[in-house]
């Protein structure tokens, strides 16, 4: 069963009724799902429950630029979207027995084609019309993954039954936003010079800016300690396969 259902967590401003509807929608059909697997005669052999690298908290730019996080890490910051998703994973965890394994999915910006919706959609026409540029000082980490290796990192934890837990759904090198912002300048031959300052996303998305302005530098040491190739292993690779 895999159940990655939820409230989008970047299209709306975080007011209170908007967190209340980011956390219900994923907590509520877990624990239904979880409670299914309960009664069952004949459980699922696997839940594979959605979950994010918010599940970590921020990381300072300095500290992003340094640290590396897999799934040991220990020393995450307690904000909202850490709340959100150790609520989830503890909710789908309870399904953990002898017949069903739980594979919760720390999925980082999933990097797909723009009319498929997602991060790059929402990236793609500022840098189209060449007004594009790093946020704030570009230095936050951005922890990404191409879909095509998203679904097949999928495919490989259902076929791999020693893999369970968490597991970072990332690829296996994150770049800094301003890294970001000029490789997808280039695969579009556009300028990169602009920078947006962290006011002013703080301004228009209020804590949501957060999102932006602050990073995590996740690996994927599961999935590469388990034999798991991934296909678009570089930013640079991953952009010009979905845009060109």
């Amino acid at each position: 069963m895999i159940n990655l259902a939820g409230e989008a967590i970047a299209d709306k401003r975080w007011t209170s009724k908007q967190k209340n509807k980011i956390c219900q929608s994923r907590w509520k059909i877990t624990t239904t799902i979880v409670k299914l697997i309960k009664q069952a005669k004949n459980p699922p052999s696997l839940l594979i429950s959605g979950s994010a690298i918010g599940f970590y908290g921020r990381q300072t730019n300095r500290e992003s630029q340094y640290q590396a996080i897999d799934e040991t890490f220990t020393k995450v910051r307690k904000e909202f979207t850490h709340d959100v998703c150790q609520q989830w994973e503890e909710i789908a965890t309870q399904a953990v027995s002898a017949k069903t394994r739980v594979a919760l999915l720390r999925t980082g910006i999933v990097l797909a084609d723009i009319d498929q919706g997602g991060a790059l959609a929402k990236m793609y026409l500022p840098f189209k019309l060449g007004v594009g540029g790093k946020v704030s000082t570009g230095e936050q980490i951005m922890s990404w993954i191409h879909i095509e290796d998203m679904v097949n990192a999928i495919v490989f934890i259902i076929k791999n039954s020693e893999i369970d837990g968490a597991i970072n759904m990332t690829a296996p090198m994150p770049v800094s936003n301003a890294v970001f912002s000029q490789t997808l300048a280039r695969q579009l031959h556009r300028p990169c010079v602009f920078t947006t300052p962290a006011w002013v996303f703080k301004l228009l998305l209020g804590e949501m800016s957060d999102l932006l302005v602050y990073g995590q530098k996740v690996v994927p040491e599961k999935l590469l300690t388990a034999g798991f190739v991934f296909q678009h292993k570089t930013i640079e690779e991953a952009l010009e396969n979905l845009i060109n």
